[in-house]
């Protein structure tokens, strides 16, 4: 083996582990102070290139080079407070999940601006004076830029140990990080301890933009790629801990860089392409990490919060009046083909609909109900897909047969990663669930024997008695309203009330009798299912399956419905998966910035409709019940 080549791709390593910290540094922060899941935290890491190229493309003639190239990250600091003043501020109160869906509505609207702004080519900035050059290094050239990038994270590091330890900013930020309760108790304006955390991240990540200016061409495409390996490096790291955040960045590059170096080798007999693995590996250590010790290489477990939100209502069980406008609601849905045409684009979407609202409804009887915060949901809904594809095409199975297996697999899938994911809580839980999820997508991704790779599978047609009319139709929306139905029985049943016990308080339920982990590690398996048959029809309905399928973009999707509708209703999956289906396709197709707006409005949901819209609609009728009392006694 060629050891200069080695050590060059360790160099290399270096360098992106570099910029991969300076993006993580700031997730960190905002993780550990305010427990936001961030998702635009890449969306800063990408505005941040793309300012450094306008900023230096317009100003260096006059200010220079870095002067003109550092302008971006404060830029992006300034955005990130106002994002943290005029939007997080407002549903601190909401339930942490939320801050989840605006952040992820403002991933939309940031790469719709940049797309405005910028246009859809990538964009390569002009080299960096005084670094255009190349080193000598055991008798290969590197990049001299690419060393600067080295030392940029360890100082970068001393500098945020100083802030942190030398000065009483830092102090309440470290103390906000073990214990953000009792910062509050003391006194501390946490509101604007929150605002400054939020912009210092902001400004990391778009310093960690701004320096690959010279490197790499900005792309819109940037923001989902750099947070996935932002979030598995601040929990490998440790949530809030930043030389754990620095830690894990080196470990995870250097085994990419290593994994580039051996390429194809041959082990026992066997071709095994390192080079692929490079998509995974990262989820790989997560997954690793959080089984042996969940609160990363040099965190510390996580203080239990004081202060909780208003006590969720018991469900109940749905009145008469309530099924009777269910059953009237089912019974349009199913004559809806007959009035609008049984061929018709509203029959299409009326389909993706209904197995949009059982993928959502299967996520959300861990999610609400069960307490369980998942974001790789994808991973069933995607293996069922693949295990009706493979059936389908690979042993020519019929249609009922394969609906009736292949949400096994998806089962399977789920006692698999459950009986590992059930041994964590909170943050841990929801990164674990979001690595086996990758560590599937890899799969479906590379195998191309068997899933087709990136192509994935096609051909996947329902048979031509189902083909004709609305029949397929029919069968979807039975199907989705069968599985949505026993979901709601079994939250009334033993498996349900013990779920929600365990939710409530594990420690109490476990005093009880309940076997906590077996209670949630059957939720894990029955959400798996349907969410398989979810995959299975989703199959069918497109004639294929591709990687997509599980991709976190796939679960964030099933997030985005449950979170819309309302997490803490029986009917917020269903409402969402509608509301949420029919606004992507309508506004996708109604302007270019569809992103945008369909993020816009999706904020404007969360801000004023913190509850869901299924939550709010409960609120205001029994307000209104309340109030009709009220007049009713005064009457008499």
């Amino acid at each position: 083996m060629d050891f200069s080549g080695l050590f060059a791709q360790l160099l290399n390593g270096l360098a992106g582990a570099s910029t991969l910290f300076l993006v993580a540094a700031g997730l960190s922060l905002i993780f550990g102070v305010m427990r936001i899941v961030n998702f635009a935290h890449g969306s800063f890491y990408m505005l941040g290139l793309y300012l450094a190229y306008s900023c230096v493309e317009r100003l260096a003639d006059a200010i220079g080079f870095w002067p003109a190239l550092l302008l971006a990250p404060l830029a992006v600091g300034l955005l990130g407070a106002a994002v943290e003043v005029l939007l997080l501020r407002r549903i601190y109160r909401a339930p942490e999940l939320l801050q989840l869906l605006a952040t992820f509505a403002l991933v939309l609207v940031i790469k719709d601006a940049a797309l405005w702004l910028w246009g859809p080519e990538e964009l390569l900035g002009p080299r960096a004076p005084g670094l255009e050059g190349a080193v000598d290094l055991l008798g290969r050239r590197f990049p001299a830029y690419d060393l600067f990038l080295i030392a940029v994270g360890p100082l970068v590091l001393g500098l945020l140990t100083l802030l942190l330890t030398r000065t009483r900013w830092g102090t309440l930020v470290r103390a906000a990080t073990q214990d953000r309760e009792m910062v509050g108790a003391l006194g501390v304006n946490q509101a604007w301890l929150f605002t400054g955390v939020f912009a210092l991240g902001a400004l990391l990540a778009g310093l960690g933009g701004a320096l690959q200016l010279p490197r790499e061409p900005a792309s819109l495409e940037l923001d989902m790629l750099t947070i996935g390996a932002a979030f598995v490096v601040v929990v490998v790291g440790g949530m809030g801990s930043l030389p754990g955040a620095f830690v894990a960045a080196l470990v995870i590059a250097e085994l990419k860089a290593v994994c580039i170096w051996l390429g194809v080798q041959e082990v026992a007999g066997v071709e095994l392409s390192f080079s692929k693995l490079t998509l995974v590996v990262e989820f790989v250590v997560m997954a690793g990490v959080l089984i042996w010790r969940p609160w990363g290489l040099m965190g510390r477990p996580q203080a239990a919060a004081r202060s909780v939100g208003a006590p969720e209502a018991p469900l109940r069980r749905a009145g008469r009046g309530a099924a009777t406008a269910w059953a009237a609601l089912l019974l349009a849905l199913a004559l809806a083909p007959l009035i609008v045409g049984q061929s018709s684009y509203a029959t299409v979407l009326l389909t993706d609909i209904a197995i949009a609202a059982l993928f959502a409804a299967s996520l959300h009887f861990i999610l609400g109900p069960g307490g369980l915060h998942s974001f790789g949901h994808a991973a069933y809904f995607g293996l069922g897909a693949y295990g009706a594809a493979l059936l389908v095409r690979g042993l020519d199975w019929p249609m009922p047969a394969v609906l009736l297996l292949a949400p096994l697999a998806a089962a399977a899938g789920a006692l698999l990663y459950g009986w590992l994911c059930v041994r964590l809580s909170g943050v841990y839980l929801t990164m674990l669930t979001l690595a086996f999820a990758q560590i599937t997508w890899a799969i479906a991704f590379q195998w191309d024997g068997l899933t087709g790779g990136s192509n994935g599978i096609t051909g996947v047609w329902p048979p031509d008695w189902a083909a004709q009319g609305a029949v397929f139709y029919w069968l979807v929306l039975a199907l989705s309203a069968v599985g949505i139905y026993l979901l709601r029985r079994m939250l009334f049943a033993p498996l349900g009330w013990a779920l929600r016990a365990a939710r409530d308080s594990a420690v109490r339920a476990d005093a009880i009798g309940i076997d906590v982990r077996r209670v949630q590690w059957a939720a894990f398996v029955v959400a798996g299912l349907l969410a398989g048959l979810a995959g299975a029809l989703y199959a069918f309905s497109k004639g294929s399956v591709a990687p997509d399928a599980l991709s976190v973009t796939k679960s964030v999707d099933g997030l985005v419905m449950v979170l819309l509708g309302g997490m803490h209703t029986l009917a917020g999956p269903v409402v969402g998966a509608g509301v949420f289906t029919w606004l992507h396709d309508s506004v996708a197709r109604s302007t270019s910035y569809w992103r945008a707006l369909l993020g816009g409005i999706m904020l404007v949901l969360v801000l004023l409709f913190p509850q869901g819209i299924s939550g709010f609609a409960q609120v205001w009728q029994a307000r209104a019940a309340i109030k009709n009392k009220a007049t009713g006694a005064r009457h008499e």
